[in-house]
């Protein structure tokens, strides 16, 4: 049974001006380990990255109807790729969803989907 979907949606380029200014957006947004992912890509695949990681977690506290918040915050919620590169969205470090993430060369976007 489906109990929740969440969508989102976000401006590649306003997530790069934020991630240029300082370190301390993407420090929020990512957990140890997508950072430790983030630190070895490209420029420009950095900003789809964090862009992506950003709108999927957003997405995530949208189906769980809590946000991101007190009760579920970015540090939380983390994305892993299996070894296909098919993402997976974890809570608390178990697994908790479906998630499909998308770029094109202006937007990120991400949608969860939450069952029981």
């Amino acid at each position: 049974m489906i109990t929740g979907i969440g969508l989102d949606i976000v401006e590649l380029g306003r997530i790069r001006r934020l991630d240029g200014r300082s370190a301390k957006f993407r420090e929020r947004v990512l957990t140890d380990r997508e950072l430790a992912e983030y630190e070895l890509l490209s420029d420009s695949r950095k900003t789809e990255y964090l862009a992506g990681r950003f709108a999927a977690k957003e997405a995530f506290g949208k189906a769980k109807g809590t946000g991101i918040g007190k009760f579920c915050s970015f540090k939380d919620i983390e994305i892993r790729k299996d070894p296909s590169g098919k993402p997976s969205v974890f809570f608390h470090e178990q697994p908790d969803g479906l998630v499909s993430i998308t770029h094109t060369k202006e937007y990120a976007a991400a949608q969860i989907l939450l069952q029981s």
